[in-house]
């Protein structure tokens, strides 16, 4: 039986605000990173680019969530974890619509990096409120729904955009509309993030910066093979949806199949958390992580093996199913193994890993790509993944770092909730 349908009313509470908070990942990831793939065959058409070229404007993207994911922290001690999230929110809907203003690359470029710092700030700020909202519920629920939001926007953009054409600009200023309704709404649920002992506590790691640096670093240790297993994962898992729109557009897919694969995707991702709550929660160790990554590779090398459209649109449904898995698993990891008052500079540096390994991936891959073919962008996902998901099987955290206070803290925040 699934956490949700045991879940009394506070529990119930902090999903529902769990899936409005799930715009966050729908508008940072879903629109301002994902739905770009789409774009990629008209740009590099309309635009005269090469792979590597249009693989690099998901490079600028990652180097954007880079360094996003490096000032976070400093973000949050300043203004607030929930301020953060609507402050990346509305910095991501104003980037997606600069995107929308120029076909000049340097201003595409900076758009892109401008979009993936703040989609870092949403990412890693949600990951906190999700992971109290979880501490709360005393259910892993609210996270899987923060990442499944992801799915969302990929529906949106599946939908929306190959219609269009190549009416570029009209495409990109509809997800800028998209992404501000998407802030609008998760404004009141991020206030979920506001905690004021956490708050004080991370007020008080100004004062203390150097310690506090050296304490992260205390509990990140024994997570050393997660954080490798999401350095492959980050490399690979990316090309596969930036290149997706490309590889069919290669092989003359008509409109209906680029949209039916690029819905189904993304309502695949939206099942996930139906699929992957209980085992993320439940299962000892690093089990769930590794099975995700192992079916994660698997379902790209589906599409290798037999470029059939039914045989495509299974494989954009298992990598749909499992991709928005690993954060999520990671991000419980995390949870599991440290206490709730680093949970925001811990996610930071797996971010940093994560963006690191994102801005490489899909401008190496772009550039095998351009001496190959796309099927290289696939291959690319499948042994990458593969690999982080052997890793995986054998990173079990060498202790559990914090596990104590971080039980501790779920009761204080048990016995003060209202």
């Amino acid at each position: 039986m699934s956490d949700a349908l045991v879940m009394g009313p506070p529990a119930r509470r902090q999903t529902r605000q769990a899936v409005l908070l799930a715009l966050g990942t729908a508008s940072a990831l879903g629109l301002a990173r994902f739905a770009y793939g789409l774009f990629l065959p008209a740009m590099r058409d309309e635009l005269h680019w090469s792979l590597a070229e249009a693989g690099a404007m998901s490079t600028a993207n990652g180097l954007g969530y880079l360094l996003g994911a490096l000032v976070t922290a400093v973000v949050v001690r300043r203004l607030g974890t929930a301020a953060t999230f609507r402050w990346g929110m509305v910095l991501t809907a104003l980037s997606l619509a600069v995107t929308a203003t120029s076909d000049a690359y340097p201003v595409l470029v900076a758009a892109r990096a401008g979009a993936g710092a703040a989609g870092a700030a949403v990412f890693i700020t949600g990951g906190v409120i999700a992971s109290r909202l979880a501490a709360r519920a005393a259910s892993g629920t609210p996270i899987t729904v923060y990442f499944a939001g992801t799915g969302l926007g990929i529906v949106l953009g599946g939908v929306g955009i190959p219609p269009l054409g190549d009416r570029l600009h009209l495409a990109w200023a509809g997800l800028g509309v998209a992404a501000g309704l998407a802030a609008l709404l998760s404004w009141g649920p991020a206030r979920a993030g506001e905690d004021p002992e956490m708050d004080r506590k991370a007020q008080a790691g100004r004062e203390t910066r150097a310690a506090g640096r050296v304490h992260v670093r205390v509990h990140v240790r024994p997570l050393w093979g997660i954080a490798l297993a999401y350095l492959l994962f980050a490399a690979g898992y990316i090309t596969y949806i930036t290149f997706l729109s490309a590889y069919l557009a290669d092989r003359h897919a008509p409109l209906g199949q680029v949209v039916l694969t690029w819905t189904a995707l993304g309502l695949a991702v939206m099942a996930s958390p139906a699929l992957w709550s209980r085992p993320t929660a439940a299962w000892p160790g690093t089990r769930a992580l590794a099975v995700l990554l192992g079916l994660l590779s698997s379902g790209a090398a589906l599409a290798m093996a037999a470029p059939a459209p039914p045989v495509v649109l299974a494989s954009a449904i298992v990598y749909g199913a499992t991709f928005m898995g690993v954060p999520a698993a990671v991000t419980a990891l995390i949870k599991a193994n440290t206490p709730p008052a680093d949970w925001t500079a811990i996610l930071a540096a797996f971010t940093t890993i994560f963006a690191a390994g994102q801005t490489a991936g899909p401008w190496l891959a772009g550039l095998v790509a351009d001496h190959t073919s796309t099927t290289a962008t696939l291959a690319w996902t499948a042994i990458l993944c593969a690999a982080a998901a052997v890793v995986a099987a054998f990173a079990a955290p060498t202790r559990r770092a914090g596990a104590a206070p971080a039980e501790k803290t779920r009761d204080v925040e048990s016995s003060t909730r209202q």
